[in-house]
């Protein structure tokens, strides 16, 4: 026997794990992984290697395709012998837990239904399920949508084809006021990748977010520092974390894990220090196009001459199907994604290359006393791009922008460009010195929600796509007046569903001339609405609506709806859909009222012909009705009398709220993404820190702990996160002692 470790569940089923030695620790923190989410860990790894049509059939081969040729098993692999002895024997440790509790628990429901059981977990596959989690996020997506819509719009029009806000910008970092220019590609620049995909006929003739900030004392009523904040993703089921305490000689944490990795890569709090983060959308990815020779199909042209690619057939397995090969192609610049004809796109990533050690970062993180010694901690991470925020005991907040960035030129960010010509290559990486990074700002408040993190003319290329300065403005406005916080007005903040760009489209549809009517009824309905996205008004359903039927009108005039059938966009779909795309150029084009997409309209006459649309169809019901999220298991199609998906309830907002449950407008009104979990961090007071996920701590449905957090989370009320040993053994309710068998760790 090691020792035994000690856990403790509080009402919300959220396990608080005890124990002496940081082994131990890491044994029961795999082991309860395994007991509240095995399934959704277990299908996390086979869509990270490309496994998951094993289980889902035919539907799960293109992705599985895509992992396949990203190699990510293998990069995976590679990562994890590149890792140091101490994270390596962390994640050991982790797999004999969860491969304990494989052996000793029931199954799941999930495996039941499949008539599967889990394979052994391995201590690589954690690596691959921490870069599946993120994989291929922010700018890949917009470049490949730019050069969809290239041959539709012509090179004019893609430079506004742009997801930001028009450079009307709040920064993630503060700047010289000079320093606010946006750099908008000239033809020029662009003129090598455009000529080059335009030469590539048709051969058939995206949404995380998040927002986060932290608070100095000199605005709350303790004196010291709150952070809050709240990830975005697609309402998945189970939800991406899992709430655990983790609890040792060595350190104690609290924070949202993500099942399948140890510790806390993105939200936690020590004794010491909190920390938590959001998308930075820093560009890490570069797509180029290969050429490839007609007379040996397997050489592709460089400055140099011709260079053979690197090529391999793997085989997927699909359920209840045949057997399918896939080609899988490398150039020196990465994997091939795709080919058309003589031509390819592949992809550059930080993600897939160089070596990755982001895990090595985990325990630094957690041992870090102060938000100096955290932002060293963090400096290797690389996995994905993150604006962190933290605070300390000491009473510092800091905002580090958390990302290995490599060094080109900033037109590659907007297009796929030439590989042959050698203009287009990486230089090395931004040196993490000169990573965007703030301590103790003047004005006490630190904001981040994917807004941009620098002006384009500060100095080294970071992003070109972000998202608007909506919500960070916001968020912003309210903290700024607040001299007495405390975690109540956090908890308020997080749940605000005021947004600004509701009113300026509103205003813009009120300034139209109509004539008597249903048309002008419902423009009369929002001439001085407060663009409040509440529950039980029907305004934000009318202007939902409006809003997405202007957009729909938009892809057909200036025919960017027949961009789906690019090739570019279908290597991306589904995340490139035009309205998609367009839902967030439409507020731009409004306020300068730019006509250029809309072949011969005005923004007028596609106002009068939404609202004719929009009243002439059905009822509106009540936001709360209308915008109300469908949860889906990823097994209900295939099980559809099992009662495998959680209950939802009406939540308020949209994608442009603080409160940020946004819809997709080619999926209608209901809600689709938004917050999965919500967090406040009282650094004076540990114990009066508050939490709460998307459904509950368990993944299993038809658990008691399932879906009992989701009433909370859909009213944006938070549950208690006790931290201190009295707190924690105050709020148990039972108490469980694991045995760790020596041979269990050693074997690993």
């Amino acid at each position: 026997m090691s020792s035994s470790p000690e856990v403790l569940r509080d009402r919300w089923g959220i396990p608080h794990v005890r124990a002496q030695g940081i082994d131990d620790l890491f044994y029961a923190n795999g082991y309860v992984h395994a007991q509240d989410r095995m399934w959704q860990m277990d299908a996390a790894r086979r869509r990270a290697v490309g496994r998951y049509a094993e289980w889902v059939g035919a539907e799960g081969v293109p992705a599985d395709s895509l992992a396949r040729r990203l190699g990510v098993e293998a990069a995976s692999r590679r990562d994890y012998a590149h890792l140091n002895g101490e994270t390596q024997r962390m994640l050991e440790c982790y797999t004999a837990g969860v491969n304990a509790a494989m052996a000793q628990l029931p199954l799941p429901l999930e495996y039941r239904l499949l008539g599967e059981r889990p394979e052994p977990w391995e201590p690589w596959q954690s690596v691959a399920v921490m870069r599946q989690r993120g994989l291929l996020m922010g700018s890949i997506w917009f470049k490949l949508w730019r050069a969809a819509a290239l041959r539709t719009v012509g090179p004019e029009a893609i430079r506004w084809l742009r997801y930001d806000d028009g450079g009307q910008e709040r920064y993630v970092s503060p700047q010289d006021a000079a320093l606010t220019g946006r750099w908008i590609a000239g033809l020029k620049d662009l003129a090598p990748a455009i000529e080059a995909l335009l030469a590539l006929a048709p051969e058939d003739a995206t949404i995380a977010g998040s927002n986060n900030w932290a608070l100095s004392g000199a605005h709350t009523a303790s004196g010291l520092p709150l952070v809050a904040g709240d990830p975005h993703r697609i309402y998945e089921i189970p939800g991406m974390y899992a709430q655990l305490h983790l609890s040792c000689d060595d350190f104690d944490a609290l924070g949202f894990s993500v099942p399948g990795v140890p510790a806390f890569p993105h939200f936690c709090h020590t004794e010491s220090v909190a920390w938590c983060v959001t998308h930075a959308f820093a560009d890490i990815h570069d797509l180029y196009l290969e050429r490839f020779d007609p007379a040996r199909p397997d050489h592709y042209e460089t400055e140099t001459g011709w260079q053979r690619a690197d090529s391999r057939t793997e085989a997927i397995s699909v359920r209840d199907g045949a057997e399918v090969q896939v080609a899988i192609e490398h150039t020196r610049h990465g994997p091939v994604i795709a080919r058309m004809g003589r031509h390819a796109v592949a992809l550059r990533s930080v993600q897939l290359d160089p070596v990755d050690r982001s895990l090595d970062c985990l325990l630094p993180m957690l041992r870090a006393g102060d938000v100096q010694h955290f932002n060293e901690a963090s400096r290797a991470w690389g996995v994905i791009d993150h604006s962190v925020v933290s605070a300390d005991r000491q009473g510092h907040i800091s905002v580090n922008v958390r990302a290995i960035v490599p060094e080109r030129d900033r037109v590659n960010g907007w297009l796929p460009v030439p590989g042959w010509t050698g203009q287009h290559e990486w230089k090395g990486f931004i040196p993490w010195a000169r990573m965007p990074r703030v301590v103790d700002p003047a004005d006490g408040m630190i904001v981040t929600a994917n807004n941009r993190i620098s002006p384009e003319d500060a100095g080294d290329y970071l992003c070109t796509d972000c998202h608007p300065s909506t919500r960070a403005c916001r968020i912003a406005d309210l903290l700024r007046p607040m001299t007495a916080a405390c975690v109540d007005d956090m908890q308020t903040l997080l749940g605000d569903v005021s947004s600004a760009r509701a009113r300026e489209i509103a205003a813009r549809i009120a300034a139209v001339s109509v004539e008597e009517g249903a048309a002008k009824a419902l423009q009369a309905m929002l001439s001085g609405w407060n663009g409040q996205m509440v529950l039980d008004a029907v305004e934000p359903t009318a202007y939902m609506a409006l809003r997405q039927t202007m957009t729909r009108l938009l892809a057909q005039r200036s025919g960017l709806e027949n961009a789906a059938a690019d090739p570019f966009a279908s290597m991306a779909a589904p995340s490139v859909v035009p309205v998609n795309q367009l839902w967030w150029s439409l507020p731009e084009l409004l306020r300068r009222d730019d006509c250029s997409l809309l072949n011969g309209a005005s923004w007028d006459e596609i106002i009068k012909e939404s609202l004719e649309w929009v009243a002439s169809s059905a009822p509106l019901s009540p936001w709360g009705r209308a915008h109300r999220p469908r949860f889906a298991h990823p097994l209900g199609l295939h099980f559809a009398g099992q009662a495998v998906a959680p209950v939802s309830n009406p939540v308020a907002g949209d994608g442009d709220c603080v409160n940020a449950n946004g819809a997709y407008p080619s999926s209608g009104l209901a809600a689709t993404y938004g917050p999965v979990a919500r967090y406040i961090f009282d650094v004076a007071d540990w114990d009066n820190s508050r939490w709460v996920v998307l459904h509950g701590s368990s993944g299993e449905p038809g658990h008691a702990h399932y879906e009992d957090q989701n009433a909370y989370w859909a009213r944006c009320e938070l549950v208690p996160a006790p931290f201190s040993r009295q707190a924690v053994d105050a709020a148990a309710v039972s108490r469980t002692h694991l045995t760790v068998p020596l041979q269990a760790l050693s074997a690993q």
